[in-house]
């Protein structure tokens, strides 16, 4: 049975229940196994080699998690070869359109088919069934380069730190 935390999110101080184990630097990356656009299988060996920034946000129709993953797409191509993937638990048509209407060409996956991705990554919500708001770096070795958990569901992850981690990662 997977490691519940209670109280491991919140939203406006109200806690929630969050399954799976936090992931650490040094931790074996476990395999992403998400649907993404035209319902492809997403996977880490479709980025081996290259170093991953790993976004996980509640729903992509919700004002934080629009500017983030708006933000993160903002980086993408000062990134070069570092691959970027937002998950959500969203279905895959709902976001197709949204990364449509709003111009983001990144890897965006869901992974409302398979709770595997949310309970192996410790970020699955089980009073809500949404995914905690969270970054992984994942080195091109496939081990946890950085990990944050965002506490409060609408907060923004800290950006810069991710970003850093994955330059060094990548030897930028």
């Amino acid at each position: 049975m997977a490691v519940e935390r209670q109280g491991a999110a919140s939203l406006r101080g109200n806690p929630f229940t969050v399954i799976g184990a936090e992931l650490k630097p040094g931790d074996a990356a476990p395999e992403l196994n998400v649907v993404g656009p035209g319902n492809a299988n997403v996977s880490l060996a479709d980025t081996a080699g290259k170093v991953r920034i790993i976004a996980t946000v509640p729903s992509l129709d919700t004002p934080v998690c629009s500017t983030e993953t708006k933000k993160w797409e903002a980086q993408r191509a000062a990134l070069g070869d570092i691959a970027m993937i937002t998950v959500s638990m969203d279905l895959p048509p709902g976001q197709a359109r949204w990364c449509s209407e709003n111009g983001v060409e990144q890897t965006v996956a869901s992974a409302h088919k398979n709770e595997q991705f949310a309970t192996d990554y410790g970020v699955l919500i089980k009073e809500l069934r949404f995914l905690q708001r969270a970054v992984f770096v994942v080195g091109k070795d496939d081990k946890i380069k950085y990990a944050e958990y965002v506490q409060e569901l609408p907060s923004e992850p800290d950006y810069e730190k991710a970003l850093a981690a994955a330059k060094e990662a990548a030897g930028a």
